[in-house]
């Protein structure tokens, strides 16, 4: 199944991001840690022009801590670019961001002069958990479903910062269906526009390569199943997703193992690695 997914709103999304980035001092684009690359709007990174721009790798308490070091690195050498892994949820992790913001806008920050900065990222990644976090109270809407937010929204931290939310924009050219998949298997993308046991089966094969170890330990596996298939079908004995007679439900397994893998329940896994099939643009971007 090729998996399309960019909904109307995030066309007038882009065109509104556009405009506002004329109006500010730093961006803040939040990706996912464990999918960096994929996690990331490209047409975003198009209209940066000489604004500071400030990845925050979230997440990353769920990605390969080694993983997640080396994509710092990479992305620090993109004139402009820094690069910082947090926990949205944590208050602890997200002080240093403000700090960030200031240092980068040095002429900002004081009074009548506050630091205007962007949120910006693809649906479910976190902005709006990082938006309530950073505000110490709910100012935005989350959940566990893509595109909550559809509407640009001023918010003021009364620290010398305030935040411009914007709503969350997919990358739309999914000509690139591995990333496409790893969207899928990190849950960005909508249920209704992918099969659910095709992702299963991706991710298995990925964690089958990767992270084996980890599949044993979790699911009290002797040996490593041969295949994704396979993997599947212990998983489901193991989790108990049985249909009539006792067979596996596949369906049901592979929901099963994504929201298991999502949750950190397998594992701090990283879905990709710098210059992981990725394409030649971007590794020539980075060097």
């Amino acid at each position: 199944m090729t998996i399309k997914w960019f909904p109307g709103h995030m066309g007038k999304a882009l065109e509104q991001i556009q405009e506002l980035i004329k109006r500010i001092d730093v961006v803040i684009e939040v990706l996912d840690a464990r999918l960096p690359y994929s996690s990331a709007n490209h047409k975003l990174f198009e209209m940066k022009r000489t604004k500071p721009w400030i990845k925050v790798l979230n997440k990353h308490d769920l990605a390969d801590p080694a993983v997640t070091k080396a994509w710092i690195k990479e992305m620090e050498l993109q004139e402009g670019v820094r690069a910082l892994p947090l926990s949205a949820q944590k208050h602890s992790d997200t002080k240093p961001l403000i700090k960030l913001c200031q240092t980068l806008a040095p002429r900002r920050g004081k009074p009548g002069l506050p630091v205007r900065t962007m949120i910006v990222g693809i649906p479910n990644v976190g902005k709006s958990t990082l938006i309530n976090t950073l505000a110490g109270k709910r100012m935005a809407k989350t959940g566990d479903k893509p595109a909550i937010t559809t509407t640009t929204q001023l918010i003021d931290l009364h620290n010398g910062v305030v935040l411009n939310d914007t709503p969350g924009v997919l990358w739309p050219d999914m000509s690139d269906q591995d990333g496409a998949y790893r969207l899928a298997a990190s849950g960005a993308i909508g249920a209704n526009a992918m099969d659910s046991t095709e992702v299963g089966f991706y991710a298995g094969e990925y964690l089958l390569k990767r992270y084996p170890e980890m599949l044993l330990k979790r699911y009290g596996l002797e040996t490593l199943p041969p295949t994704p298939h396979d993997l599947l079908l212990a998983v489901g004995r193991r989790l108990g997703c049985l249909a009539g007679g006792g067979e596996v439900n596949m369906n049901r397994t592979a929901e099963a193992f994504l929201r298991e893998m999502r949750s950190g329940k397998i594992g701090r896994i990283s879905l990709e690695e710098p210059n992981d099939h990725l394409p030649v643009e971007f590794s020539a971007e980075i060097e």
